[in-house]
């Protein structure tokens, strides 16, 4: 099998991707092939119907609707009518933040020194409606 983890390009590709579940399941190519065509396809029927997907420690897909609306024509300056659209935007969980050295790692660390303070504060609080 090929080496997943090393790409010579910048995306990471369906094949690869294809690749990196049928190694790491043991999987035959064909039964991940639709695993992975019947999870797109679940997580594109959710989208449409309006609905979040959320995977715990993964992220979550929300599907956002833009409002119509007006817009310029970069060449000419013209003003026109923008539609309305919908999209798609993606949360990413904690533990895929903390994986990626993000926000949730970096909250981590001073999350028990931040307890500390807001206990400590929480008790000046109190004192102070006493």
């Amino acid at each position: 099998m090929a080496d997943t983890t090393e790409t010579t390009h910048r995306f990471f590709r369906r094949q690869e991707l294809l690749a990196s579940i049928t190694e790491k399941t043991g999987l035959p190519r064909p039964k991940a092939i639709a695993a992975m065509d019947a999870m797109f396809e679940t997580l594109t029927e959710c989208l449409k119907k309006g609905q979040e997907v959320r995977l715990v420690g993964f992220g979550a897909f929300l599907p956002t609707e833009r409002k119509a609306g007006k817009g310029r024509d970069p060449r000419s300056g013209a003003e026109i009518d923008v539609p309305e659209s919908k999209s798609v935007r993606f949360k990413p969980g904690k533990a895929l933040r903390a994986a990626l050295g993000g926000k949730a790692a970096a909250a981590a660390a001073p999350a028990a020194a931040g307890e500390a303070a807001s206990d400590a504060a929480d008790d000046a609080d109190a004192a102070d409606d006493e």
